[in-house]
């Protein structure tokens, strides 16, 4: 299973218990508990039973998955998903191809050490 359905879940799921959360602070107004109680209860089951079916989820990894509000964002933390590579955009090769990739701004220690290595001398 591709972990994009279970991080779309796990952001419903903080999202509407944010909003049950401020809406039980504020106006306790009945439409938003009715609308957002439903959708973050089917939002945590997803997130639990996704993660359940993972083959390379680890017995902390369902755990974690299993703490209402902050669970799914856990288990997208943990190093064990397939396709977590796929969490890291900052990739230029993924997003620039066919340009040239523009080197990352470094501090002065890295550009004394890069511009040494090239064997310049000042």
């Amino acid at each position: 299973m591709h972990p994009r359905p279970l991080r779309i879940a796990a952001h419903v799921e903080l999202t509407s218990l944010a909003v049950m959360l401020a809406n039980l602070a504020t106006a306790h107004l009945k439409p938003i508990s009715s609308l957002m109680g439903p959708t973050h209860g089917c939002a945590y089951l997803f997130v639990v039973i996704a993660t359940w079916r993972l083959t390379s989820a680890t017995t902390a990894t369902r755990a974690v998955a299993v703490i209402p509000g902050i669970g799914g964002l856990l288990v997208l933390r943990r190093p064990n998903l397939p396709g977590a590579d796929d969490q890291h955009p900052e990739d230029p090769s993924r997003h620039q191809q066919g340009r040239r990739s523009v080197p990352a701004p470094m501090n002065s220690v890295a550009f004394a050490r890069r511009t040494r290595w090239k064997g310049s001398h000042r």
